[in-house]
């Protein structure tokens, strides 16, 4: 997919918007709109939340087919997924982590995911101008085939971190933690945000993006000539109650821990995302000067309570186990180890 007004899209003009905001899960399935479009089911488990317009074959403008959303921002129909993890026990069955809200986030919502459009870093909001994405825009971040600690270290951005509150934010470990977590793990997962200007999305959903940022939320560096428009930074935060685990840990010290396409390490963690923000909601949001709550209640983007994010959902066209406890993992076998 191509978009040709590459005119204006750098032209001048502050932005200075920083969003940080929970969503509720909205399914929890074996579908991959991105990587395995049609496929039912796909080959590993997702943890999704966003609009209701999820399914396996997403195409089009994602923002005027979806009527509601598990996001605090009820203009916003965007999609955002990545990968379960699951406990592996010492007799060999599996059990999945459930998902927790982050302290930023209000009270009561389902699971959570905490997202993130950025402009420089966590804690301003810089002055240049931020660019939203457009109708049809897609990525990825991430591979699950790669398949070495040298490999996951290159993928800056892609961090687990080991909880000993839900504010510890460091250090960023390219790799499973190698202990007892005391409050959970944290996946983090930081998208490029250098466009170019053309395509709304690749072959291999991430060329038509490039990264300029080193870890964690630092300021991005500029854009090369490729990829001249700068994006909103996503990134997201998902929080792993791994501590409901902690008295079945492996007597060796082993990592028990495994994300839902056979990955006993971490290396390949990845995440999806689809653009879905209602008319020119983003844009506006981008072109303001609001940071995280000082964005929501109409100023300048409608919000909607808890109970209203926990109420959308999509039906599961996949029907398996997802919350008990099972001999593999759904859709695969042995661990990659």
């Amino acid at each position: 997919m191509k978009f040709s007004a590459l005119s204006a899209l750098t032209l001048a003009g502050s932005a200075e918007a920083a969003l940080r905001f929970g969503c509720a899960t909205l399914s929890i399935q074996r579908l991959d709109p991105l990587v395995q479009p049609g496929a039912i089911p796909s080959s590993h488990l997702h943890q999704i939340v966003g609009g209701n317009a999820f399914n396996a074959t997403m195409t089009g403008d994602i923002g005027n087919q979806a009527n509601c959303t598990t996001c605090t921002f009820s203009e916003d129909f965007s999609n955002y997924w990545t990968a379960v993890m699951y406990f592996r026990a010492p007799n060999g069955t599996y059990k999945r982590v459930p998902i927790m809200q982050n302290t930023a986030l209000p009270n009561g919502i389902n699971g959570g995911m905490t997202i993130y459009y950025t402009q420089q870093d966590f804690n301003s909001n810089g002055n240049q101008k931020i660019t939203a994405f457009k109708p049809g825009f897609r990525m990825t971040v991430g591979s699950p085939s790669t398949s070495s600690l040298a490999a996951a270290e290159g993928h800056v951005g892609l961090r687990f971190v080991c909880l000993d509150t839900k504010g510890t934010r460091f250090p960023e470990l390219p790799e499973f933690p190698s202990r007892p977590c005391k409050g959970g793990i944290m996946t983090v997962h930081h998208f490029p945000s250098c466009w170019d200007g053309v395509h709304l999305d690749s072959p291999d959903h991430q060329s038509h993006m490039y990264n300029t940022q080193g870890e964690a939320f630092s300021p991005a560096g500029p854009c090369p000539a490729s990829h001249p428009v700068r994006m909103p930074q996503v990134a997201y935060e998902t929080l792993w109650d791994t501590t409901i685990f902690a008295d079945l840990w492996p007597a060796d010290g082993s990592n028990p821990f495994v994300l839902s396409y056979n990955d006993a390490h971490g290396y390949g963690t990845h995440a999806d995302y689809v653009f879905g923000w209602k008319g020119d909601a983003l844009q506006r949001a981008m072109d303001s000067s609001c940071m995280f709550q000082g964005c929501e209640n109409g100023k300048p983007l409608l919000s909607q309570s808890v109970t209203e994010m926990n109420k959308c959902a999509v039906e599961s066209t996949v029907h398996e186990d997802i919350d008990g406890w099972v001999s593999e993992l759904p859709g695969q076998a042995m661990p990659m180890v």
